[in-house]
This record gives structure tokens, C-alpha cells and sequence, in this order.
């Protein structure tokens, strides 16, 4: 029998297809980008596809925030300008990409451990847009939902959680400790309750539509445009 996460995703891709998407996704969301915008950059292999795209449009006057150490070094080399969030007064658009689209627009994000710091950036930002390749859209969300953890009385958390495993050797970029919730997903809304009010837990890797502005997700027929749960200027 096929497993729950076989049947929600779309056909695998292959390597070089997927990252072909990738790139499209990630050049049609650098083409919303305007001089002198604020902008809040995402950690992901989709995300290494926008910042070469982003460079190239040799835009004035730009700002960007990073969400992990990996994108600021990657920008700093394409000579992108990175600035402390909290001195640059907000962001009128944020970029990232996601591990899992369901139909409603939930996400599953934060695969590579900076997930807390996605949802910050996210947060602050006028406008989210989330970029993917067409195998990240799914019919409903599975595990694993990255969690971010406190190191005081990890254990304990767990045993809390019940279905979490701690990755070995994983933390995020603030020194928390990754794991990943292997239950089943049900209610996105219900778990992110549940998550969120766990003690120990500092953040999870499920987005709400209500975050999300767009979605651009590329594939054999080109870029699709979805609408998110946040408003658009």
C-alpha cells in the first residue's frame, strides 16, 4: 500500500526538471520586485534559484533580510546588500519557498531548520510570496512538520509531542534544537494550535493561509499564479 504522503504528492520529478521549475518559479517571483524595496530573502534549494534572479534585475536601492546564515552568504557574494530586520522598519515583500502547498494554501515549511526565523520574516512582511516547483503541491499536508525546540527539558517536550523525533546534529540558526512531528496532520489549524501551546516548542514549521500573499508554482505548463489568505496591496 502506498503511503500517505505518496498519495498526497504529485508524480516525482526528475532532478534536473525540478530544479529547471525552480528556477522559473523563482525568476517570475523576482520580476514583482521594484527599486528600493524592502525585501526578505527564504533558506531553501528554491531560494538559491531567486538570488542569482534577483542580482541580474540589478535593482536600485534594495534592502534584504536574511532568514539564515547560508542565504546571507550566498546574497553577500551576488553583491545583495543584507541589513538587521528589526533596523530596516518592516518589509514590503517577502520570498520563500515551501516543502508542501495543500489546495487551501497551508504550507509546510522550514525543512532546513530556519523556520522560526521564516515565519518572523514572513510575518513582517506587506506581502508573502512562496515559490515552488509543481511536486510541492499536494492534496492534503503530511509529516514531518519541522518543529524548532528549546534545549531546556527537550525530553520532556518530546514525551509531550508524543510523535516527534529529534534530528541528530541539527539546530536552527538561533541554537535551537530541530525536530520533526511524525503524526499524522489531520486539521492544519487544530495541530498548529496544538503545536504552538506545547511548552518547549518555539515554533513549527506549518503556515497558515492567512501569511501567505501568493503562491507561484512552475511547471510543465508554465508559472501558476495562486492567491494566499493576505491581501495584495
Amino acid at each position: 500500500m502506498a503511503s500517505p504522503r505518496a498519495t498526497a504528492r504529485q508524480p516525482p520529478l526528475s532532478g534536473a526538471l525540478r530544479e529547471r521549475y525552480k528556477d522559473l518559479a523563482a525568476k517570475a517571483a523576482a520580476e514583482m520586485l521594484e527599486d528600493g524595496m524592502r525585501v526578505g530573502l527564504g533558506t531553501g534549494t528554491t531560494v538559491a534559484h531567486l538570488l542569482p534572479a534577483i542580482a541580474e534585475r540589478e535593482l536600485r536601492g534594495m534592502r534584504y533580510a536574511s532568514t539564515s546564515p547560508r542565504t546571507e552568504q550566498a546574497a553577500l557574494k551576488l553583491g545583495l546588500k543584507i541589513e538587521d530586520l528589526d533596523q530596516m522598519g518592516g518589509l514590503d515583500i517577502a520570498i520563500d519557498g515551501a516543502d508542501q502547498i495543500d489546495p487551501s494554501a497551508w504550507l509546510v515549511k522550514g525543512g532546513g531548520g530556519a523556520l522560526t526565523r521564516e515565519k518572523i520574516v514572513a510575518s513582517a512582511a506587506e506581502v508573502f510570496v512562496v515559490i515552488a516547483s509543481e511536486d510541492k503541491s499536494v492534496s492534503q499536508l503530511s509529516p514531518p512538520v519541522p518543529l524548532e525546540l528549546i534545549r531546556f527539558g527537550v525530553r520532556c517536550t518530546l514525551a509531550k509531542l508524543a510523535d516527534a523525533r529529534l534530528r541528530d546534529a541539527v539546530e536552527s540558526p538561533d541554537g535551537g534544537l530541530i525536530a520533526d512531528y511524525v503524526g499524522a496532520v489531520g486539521d492544519p489549524r487544530e495541530l498548529s494550535a496544538r503545536l504552538s501551546a506545547t511548552p518547549g516548542v518555539i515554533d513549527h514549521g506549518l503556515f497558515g493561509p492567512e501569511m501567505v500573499s501568493v503562491i507561484l508554482i512552475a511547471g510543465a505548463h508554465g508559472v501558476q499564479r495562486r492567491a494566499g489568505g493576505k491581501p495584495v496591496g
